[in-house]
Parts: structure tokens; C-alpha cells; sequence
């Protein structure tokens, strides 16, 4: 038992070596966490600057979407992080794309971010429905209800807030969550990263933020699911927000 205790010791002294060799921010005040495993979007559970949100909902209700909102025609999110300013990218090279996905994870977890990694066919296919279709609804959970939330798709960023904020605040309401994809390892690694930056820890917790993350992937990534993102965008007149309660395996309220 000493010797297994010394050896798991040893490994993760390693590990955390090999990510302080890589990772270039100023650490955080909170502990290294136990690494956690979850996939870039969950099956289950889960852009062009001229554009306007589809505003004619007539069979669930009016949304108040303003079209000169700048959220809704291309809202500038916060200044991302370059990936250089975070990772060592000369040492990151050199290493896998299991061992930078393991690190990145790790690197985010217990800070106040988000870190995921996907395949890089993925985020091509993310991209290409995006631009396609910019903007979705996600109820997200919470005890006995839920809140829904605005999506925009605007790679390399998603951008997340109150859908009520939204609709009383029109161009003066602020991102709840963005999200950043860095795609410099996607040719040689087959890998994207991903880092969400809670910019209201107030609103989201680091839990629900990953859950809106991988969810709204999910209906942009899955074929059927996806059909409702489309009629969300295209046939606003048909989509009801049931249906997507109905595909999170949600109670309709």
C-alpha cells in the first residue's frame, strides 16, 4: 500500500510538472482538483456580422428581440486570451494530443474557467452550422425549474446569456459565458481547444456553464437535434421550445 501510494504520488507530481512546464498564466490561488472525465458534448444530457435574430415566435410567444442589438449582429466579446499567453505552444509541440488535452482539462479545473478539447472534423462541422444557423435556446435546470438561455455561435467564439436579460436589456445586455475555440493544433493534432471564461460567476456556476457548453454542441453536432437549431433559424413560425425540453429529457412546465 506505501509503495502504491508513493508511485500515484510520483505520477501526479509529474503530471502537475509537465503542465507547469507548458502552462504560461499565473497559477491559481485553489488546489489542483482530481481530474475529472467528460466529453466534449454529451448525446444524453445534453458568422457573418450582418445578420438578425429570427424574431417572428408566434406559436410560443414574442421574444422581444431587438434587431439592432450588437449581441445579436455580432456582438465583440470580451478580448480572448491569445493561446500563446496561456501555453507554451514551442513545448506543447512536442507532446501528444492525449497529454495536451489531459493537461488542458486539468489546467482549468477548480479556476473559474471552462477547459474542453473536441476532434477537429467536430469544430469544421460546428463551424460550417454556425454560420449557418447563429443562435439557439438552452433551458437550463435548476431545482425545480428552469432558465433559459440565449446562445450565439459566432466562431471562434459562443457567446451565452439570460434570455429575460436579453429581452429587457436589447443591446445593453452582457454575456453571462463566452467561450473561445484555439485552433492551432487542429492540422497537426487533430485537436481543438476550447476555454470558457464565466464572466458572471454570479449567474453560472463553472458545473452549469461546462453542462450550456456541451449542450448547445450537442444540437449543433447531432444530426437530429440540429433539426431543431435549423427550424429555430429558418422556420421560426414551426419550432416549438418543447421540443427541445423533450430532447434534454426535460418535464414541459
Amino acid at each position: 500500500m506505501q509503495r502504491l501510494t508513493s508511485r500515484i504520488a510520483r505520477t501526479v507530481e509529474a503530471s502537475l510538472s509537465l503542465t507547469t512546464l507548458l502552462i504560461k498564466e499565473a497559477p491559481s490561488s485553489s488546489r489542483w482538483l482530481r481530474k475529472r472525465s467528460f466529453s466534449a458534448f454529451s448525446w444524453q444530457q445534453n458568422v457573418p456580422q450582418n445578420g438578425a435574430v429570427p424574431g417572428d415566435f408566434l406559436k410560443w410567444g414574442s421574444l422581444g428581440f431587438c434587431r439592432t442589438s450588437r449581441f445579436a449582429t455580432g456582438f465583440t466579446p470580451l478580448k480572448p486570451k491569445p493561446l500563446d499567453s496561456i501555453m507554451d505552444l514551442d513545448r506543447a509541440k512536442n507532446r501528444s494530443a492525449e497529454d495536451l488535452a489531459s493537461i488542458w482539462d486539468d489546467y482549468h479545473l477548480g479556476r473559474g474557467h471552462i477547459g474542453l478539447t473536441m476532434k477537429a472534423k467536430l469544430y469544421r462541422l460546428l463551424e460550417q452550422r454556425g454560420s449557418d444557423c447563429r443562435y439557439f435556446v438552452i433551458p437550463l435546470w435548476r431545482g425545480s425549474g428552469y432558465t433559459t438561455m440565449f446562445a450565439q455561435v459566432q466562431l471562434p467564439h459562443m457567446l451565452f446569456t439570460g434570455l429575460e436579460d436579453y429581452k429587457a436589456r436589447g443591446t445593453q445586455a452582457s454575456p453571462y459565458f463566452t467561450a473561445t475555440f484555439y485552433t492551432e493544433f487542429a492540422e497537426n493534432k487533430d485537436l481543438v481547444l476550447i476555454r470558457g471564461d464565466i464572466v458572471f460567476t454570479s449567474k453560472l456556476s463553472d458545473d452549469e456553464a461546462k453542462w450550456l457548453l456541451e449542450t448547445t454542441q450537442s444540437f449543433y453536432l447531432n444530426d437530429v437535434r440540429y433539426k431543431l437549431v435549423e427550424r429555430f433559424n429558418k422556420q421560426p413560425r414551426d419550432f416549438e421550445f418543447q421540443d427541445v425540453l423533450r430532447a434534454l429529457d426535460m418535464p414541459i412546465l
